[in-house]
């Protein structure tokens, strides 16, 4: 919606994790500096961890896109909420190898097979482990033994395991030790700076033709960043609904009345963030449309068809920021279709946030 409103060619802070907008921070530029030594190593564990939102999925994006495709194998898991029985299946399929019916000395057989095939080709195998902090301690020894394959003194596979800040702590626990000594090289992302959330802001504006609409006050930024604490999806999402805002008021100068009026919305709907903290108590409300300056309605995402009645009720108001009932019934359209996706990428991260 606000996409067209401001001339952009798709919208700078969608929630999906996306590896065009790869922001090079100082906290991801070393990251990704970790990864590729321990890539160029190719043997080991590489463990990358952070807090939610912190970028660790959109690093690994930036990452697949410099890999020779040619010349190396790679294959990602997401979904680790598994016994350690199926995790060797789970890594069969994502390469595309049978598996049904097939005990776990035959699925290891399997795997060993294929990987020395690829690397008796010149191509090197790397699998991806995400939100490894799900992970059992059976499932992560799985993991561990797949390291023992070896041809020619050299591994077959090497592992690249993501996961949140309580992973490293299960990591130095009693019983990892042999993992621990596998780990080639290990990262933990840390929060954007106030003067990087700037730059990032911006970084995701350009991306998308942004040529100062709309002008943006610098205290919109220190404000900003106040309560996001600096973590990338939390900024994306707060710069998203102040878009949003901004084209349903036609706004083209974003200042601190802006922000301040859709941190209220936000701090009663989707998570209640503690100034100079970023971080954010979730809220047991669904999320509900911006307040608007020209009325006094307010048109909630949990009424029927995200919107329902009370949209109807509003269109009956003569009009919002000067326009005729026709175009507020058109207006009104576009909200709902806003607010239905809006609702279901914040199922998403709701979703991701519970299994997390």
């Amino acid at each position: 919606m606000y996409e067209q409103f401001y001339g952009f060619t798709s919208r700078p802070f969608q929630l999906s994790p996306d590896s065009r907008f790869f922001f090079n921070s100082g906290t991801h530029k070393r990251a990704l500096a970790y990864l590729r030594y321990g890539i160029e190593q190719g043997e080991g564990f590489i463990v990358v961890t952070g807090d939610v939102g912190t970028g660790k999925t959109t690093l690994v994006g930036r990452l697949f896109q410099a890999l020779d495709a040619k010349s190396m194998v790679a294959a990602r898991l997401v979904s680790t909420q598994i016994q350690a029985d199926d995790m060797l299946r789970l890594v069969a399929a994502e390469y595309g190898l049978p598996f049904d019916r097939l005990s776990k000395a035959a699925l290891l057989h399997k795997l060993e097979q294929y990987f020395r095939v690829c690397v008796q080709e010149g191509k090197r195998v790397l699998l991806v482990v995400d939100e490894a902090q799900n992970l059992a301690k059976r499932t992560i020894e799985e993991l561990r033994m797949l390291s023992n394959f070896q041809w020619k003194g050299k591994p077959l596979v090497q592992s690249l395991l993501l996961g949140q800040r309580e992973f490293r702590t299960m990591m130095r626990s009693e019983g990892f030790e042999q993992l621990r000594q596998r780990v080639l090289a290990a990262y933990h992302l840390q929060p954007l700076t106030e003067e990087e959330t700037r730059q990032y802001i911006e970084h995701r504006l350009k991306l998308v033709g942004w040529n100062g609409d709309p002008y943006i006050d610098d205290d919109v930024y220190a404000r900003l960043y106040e309560f996001t604490g600096g973590v990338p999806r939390k900024t994306n999402l707060l710069c998203d609904r102040v878009l949003l805002y901004g084209c349903l008021e036609e706004l083209h100068h974003i200042n601190r009345a802006v922000i301040d009026n859709v941190l209220e919305d936000v701090k009663q709907e989707l998570w209640s963030p503690e100034p100079g903290t970023g971080q954010g108590v979730e809220s047991d409300y669904e999320p509900t449309m911006l307040k608007s300056s020209a009325s006094s309605r307010r048109i909630s995402a949990d009424s029927e068809g995200a919107g329902g009645d009370v949209a109807s009720e509003a269109v009956g108001e003569a009009t919002v920021g000067g326009r005729s009932e026709t175009n507020l019934r058109s207006v009104i359209h576009e909200l709902r279709q806003e607010l239905k996706k809006f609702k279901d990428e914040v199922k998403q991260i709701k979703g991701r946030t519970d299994v997390e």
